[in-house]
């Protein structure tokens, strides 16, 4: 796949496109990606996903708060995984917000996309203010000449994955109901640093993750069961989100206990796989309390995995 960082970048290969943010790269996001992978085929075009980034809400809403499922990065690999020839995230400002829907059609989709077709939902909006609706782009395709393929109401609707249920799925600790929405394992990638090496003290060492990306969704404070890939070999843990009151900490930290797994990986970028949420975060009387909570979390953990295995 290729990727591009600009519209004007594009080669201006003949295209079938669909635009949207694809966040979590979703179950009902395929759907939409392989019919543009088959239309593509069949009219002998390139498939081109046009993204933006900082997404919209970031930029026009000045109180968003908004997580992503998906980093940039991320994104690009879910998206090269399912076939696209052709990924542009195209930043997302101002100064782009003001097209109206007639520029962005002429100056972007036929001028800078070469478009031959494009593929989208029935209640999508374009556009300064988002003012222009389907019905307008099947005006505009029949003047410059593109067809319009518009996903209907109905199979929106059959379809009840969206990327704000998996994030609310997420953020309530239903892992597993997450993972089924995105067909894969949520994740997130971050490099090994140094803590307070407090949990080698009680038998239970921790990896402690700290993920660059601010606009990444992190899950709730808590207990999870994890599992990532090191030197090509999987190796699963269990994974804590929080203040760790027990000890008296402030910030939020995220810190991951590898079983059966004894390698220096300070300094490395790991990639930690959520499995399934095991407890909330709570404050313990002492350690030592702590330490056979931990040793029970990890029982409940080895439990999961080795039904996994079977």
């Amino acid at each position: 796949m290729k990727t591009f960082t600009n519209i004007n970048k594009y080669n201006k290969t003949k295209s079938v496109v669909t635009i949207g943010t694809f966040d979590g790269v979703h179950i009902g996001h395929k759907k939409i990606l392989e019919r543009i992978i088959h239309s593509a085929k069949e009219l002998n075009c390139e498939s081109v996903v046009l993204t933006f980034f900082p997404h919209p809400r970031m930029v026009l809403q000045d109180s968003s708060t908004i997580k992503l499922l998906n980093t940039v990065e991320e994104k690009t690999i879910l998206l090269d995984k399912i076939g696209i020839n052709n990924l542009i995230i195209h930043p997302f400002d101002q100064e782009f917000s003001r097209l109206t829907a007639e520029e962005f059609v002429k100056e972007i989709l036929v001028h800078k996309l070469n478009i031959q077709k494009i593929i989208i939902g029935h209640d999508h909006r374009f556009g300064r203010n988002r003012t222009a609706d389907i019905n307008d782009l099947i005006k505009y395709g029949k003047e410059f000449n593109f067809e319009v393929e518009q996903i209907s109401a109905q199979e929106i609707n059959e379809n009840t994955v969206s990327s704000t249920k998996i994030r609310n799925a997420i953020l309530d600790g239903k892992i597993s109901l997450a993972n089924n929405y995105l067909g894969y394992n949520y994740f997130f990638k971050g490099k090994v640093v140094y803590g307070k090496q407090l949990g080698r003290t009680i038998g239970f060492p921790t990896a402690n993750i700290e993920i660059e990306e601010d606009y990444k969704l992190i899950p709730k404070n808590g207990v999870y069961i994890v599992k990532s890939n090191y030197n090509q070999k999987t190796i699963y843990g269990m994974m804590n989100i929080g203040t760790r009151p027990t000890v008296d900490g402030q910030n939020q930290t995220i810190e991951v206990n590898f079983f059966d797994f004894n390698e220096d990986i300070y300094n490395k970028l790991m990639t930690i796989e959520l499995l399934d949420f095991i407890r909330e975060e709570q404050k313990f009387n002492s350690l030592d309390s702590l330490k056979t909570q931990l040793y029970s979390d990890k029982e409940t953990s080895l439990s999961f995995i080795s039904r996994l295995q079977l």
